[in-house]
């Protein structure tokens, strides 16, 4: 209910309810005119028939303007891209994980325990740091090292864009690397860093999830510090444009979902996200 009074507060909502009441009066209007043309006389007028046209109006303008999931649903390519608030952990589907190129997990020294990768460890492997290792050790090993920094935790650097891909149960557990660890364990990306990284994800979940949705959390904030030049709006449009470019090369997946936290959800412009999806259409 508070998510809806936000959408019912914002402008974007009004502008939209107002033209599609005005298109509505101007359609009865014409309607009326041709009626009255043919038949000679209607068999209202006056209040009564101002009355029952704005109630047709308002009732048409609300339920065009009406707020609703920002979800939407293509054609070309075959997908869907659906925004939802919520745990990135409780979705029922394969999961991304955003890490640094030296993949290490280690917290709270290296990795921040209330990151997303530090919610993965505690959340999936409840804390087994050894065994999230192996597993990405397992994952990386045909992988080629790009590097090496000294540093504490890991020191092999994989590249940003490297995918670290674990099965976990039915689903799969996509570990990608879009920031660059420094030697104080500082991560640091870049939106290009970015980009490139999102386009390594769509051709390994491509080639791997069998067509499978896909859940994502918003990238630009916490290890990557982007938070300033890429904001939870333009973070989510730069993920859909991403996954839209790659859908019409080839399949990705049934769904994507992107994951937004309570915080930042309430903050979106949520009917402008709606928009954004839908122009997205092919003309």
């Amino acid at each position: 209910m508070r998510d809806l009074g936000h959408d019912l507060r914002t402008w974007r909502f009004w502008r939209w309810f107002l033209v599609q009441t005005f298109s509505a009066v101007g359609v009865l209007a014409i309607l009326l005119e041709v009626t009255n043309f043919v038949i000679g006389s209607l068999p209202f007028e006056g209040w009564p028939l101002a009355i029952g046209m704005a109630a047709i109006s308002i009732g048409y303008g609300l339920m065009r303007a009406w707020p609703r999931p920002i979800r939407q649903e293509y054609e070309a390519p075959k997908t869907a891209i659906e925004v939802v608030k919520g745990d990135l952990f409780s979705q029922d589907c394969n999961i991304v994980v955003g890490t640094c190129d030296t993949f290490d997990t280690s917290t709270p020294n290296v990795i921040a325990q209330n990151s997303v990768q530090g919610q993965a460890l505690e959340r999936l492997y409840g804390g087994d740091v050894n065994r999230l290792d192996t597993e990405i050790a397992n994952a990386l090993h045909e992988k080629p090292i790009q590097g090496s920094i000294a540093k504490m935790g890991k020191t092999d650097k994989y590249g940003v864009g490297t995918v670290a891909t674990l099965h976990k149960a039915s689903y799969r557990l996509y570990f990608l690397a879009y920031s660059e660890m420094n030697q104080n364990n500082e991560a640091q990306s870049t939106p290009d860093g970015i980009w490139r990284s999102l386009a390594s994800l769509w051709d390994e979940v491509s080639r791997t999830a069998n067509g499978t949705p896909v859940a994502i959390p918003v990238i630009g904030g916490g290890q990557s510090r982007l938070s300033q030049i890429i904001p939870a709006q333009d973070s989510i449009r730069f993920i859909v444009m991403s996954f839209m470019f790659a859908s019409r090369t080839r399949k990705v997946c049934d769904e994507l979902r992107i994951v937004v936290r309570a915080s930042d959800f309430d903050r979106l412009d949520r009917l402008e996200l709606q928009a954004f999806l839908s122009s997205l259409r092919p003309s």
